[in-house]
């Protein structure tokens, strides 16, 4: 009599569902000649700006996360009308996130459940965001994401001028190998203590080649190798408590005295900076301003998040549009006056 076989594997797996390959869904969607130099471009605007070859501030600007592609598209009409306003002073990229790190449970993400109903369709979303992406690159806008799983990248990367390493996964080996084969700027977020170090050990860990496990275009496991991504900079999120002020940057900046590059701080305006208030970010920001103007120039420039509409809703099957489904955001008129008072002051 055969022996029983005793089964170790997948014990708690309920299903596999193929995925098209990364070259079949950019095949779908393709980008385009013009659209591929606008990313291009939008990316060494962005090198220049973290090596100090363009004086101007950079804002990462917009909603916390994206559920909602049409809002989104309404919010990036008013957003390239204002870019070309403030152009002469400042560098607006439109935060476009799709993944959301979860500290429990919770709705992971536009790729991960874009109908919002715990369905998962991610062949849609995945889909769905890369044709967003499309579309705000199309009208002229600079798109930020931040990357949370390590295989997103190949369907999107491609499409996008900077990308976030967030405070939960800065200290991550598999985020810090990821980053160094990115195509464009990386920012490190300080971890959710608000440790530097494990920040800036991220970016000396991007910086060098890796080799490690992954997936190619056509979709096969492979192993990839890298050769280092130079273009990455620390964010100042918070932690404890705040770390945006005069002593906390000048201490950022001593921290990154051997780093290379001339402006490698960011601040992001939200999160612990704020207290998760979005009434406060305007204060945050325009304190960072009065260090910039005041000679500081490690600064690179600041984070935003914005929606149309202030607040937070739950999910709900009558949601207003253009407000945020996850943290808080600062209203569209908010917005505008905080960059339009930014640029004034960074003009005269």
């Amino acid at each position: 009599m055969r022996p029983m076989t005793t089964r170790t594997h997948d014990l708690h797996i309920a299903a596999f569902e193929p995925l098209p390959s990364p070259q079949q869904v950019l095949a779908g969607a393709p980008l385009e000649p013009s659209v591929a130099q606008h990313v291009a471009n939008s990316r060494q605007t962005i090198r220049d700006l973290i090596a100090g070859r363009d004086e101007r501030l950079l804002v990462v600007v917009g909603p916390c996360s994206i559920h909602d592609p049409e809002a989104a598209l309404d919010y990036a009409g008013r957003l390239k009308a204002l870019q070309d306003e403030v152009a002469s002073t400042i560098q607006l990229v439109m935060r476009v996130y799709f993944e959301k790190p979860r500290t429990t449970v919770g709705w992971k993400g536009f790729i991960n459940d874009p109908r919002l109903d715990g369905s998962c369709d991610m062949r849609a979303g995945l889909a769905e965001a890369r044709q967003l992406l499309l579309d705000l690159n199309g009208m002229g806008l600079a798109c930020a994401t931040e990357l949370l799983d390590p295989i997103v990248p190949q369907y999107i990367s491609d499409l996008v001028a900077w990308a976030a390493i967030g405070a939960r996964t800065t200290e991550s080996q598999t985020h810090r190998e990821m980053a160094s084969g990115l195509s464009m700027p990386v920012g490190f977020k300080n971890a959710t203590d608000g440790s530097l170090q494990l920040a800036i050990d991220g970016m000396t860990a991007a910086r060098n080649a890796h080799t490690f496990l992954g997936i190619s275009g056509q979709g096969n496991a492979a192993v990839v190798q890298t050769t280092g991504n130079p273009d990455v900079h620390l964010v100042l999120r918070g932690g404890a408590r705040p770390n945006f002020s005069r002593p906390h940057l000048a201490f950022a900046e001593a921290s990154l005295e051997n780093a290379p590059g001339d402006r490698l701080i960011m601040v992001d305006c939200s999160h612990s900076n704020s207290g998760k208030d979005p009434a406060r970010q305007p204060s945050v920001f325009n304190s960072v301003l009065d260090e910039f103007i005041g000679g500081r120039r490690a600064v690179l420039g600041m984070m935003l998040e914005s929606h149309l509409v202030a607040g937070r809703q739950n999910l709900s099957t009558n949601m207003v549009r253009g407000q945020s489904i996850t943290d808080a955001c600062i209203d569209w008129e908010t917005t505008t006056q905080v960059l339009q008072g930014a640029h004034r002051r960074l003009a005269s």
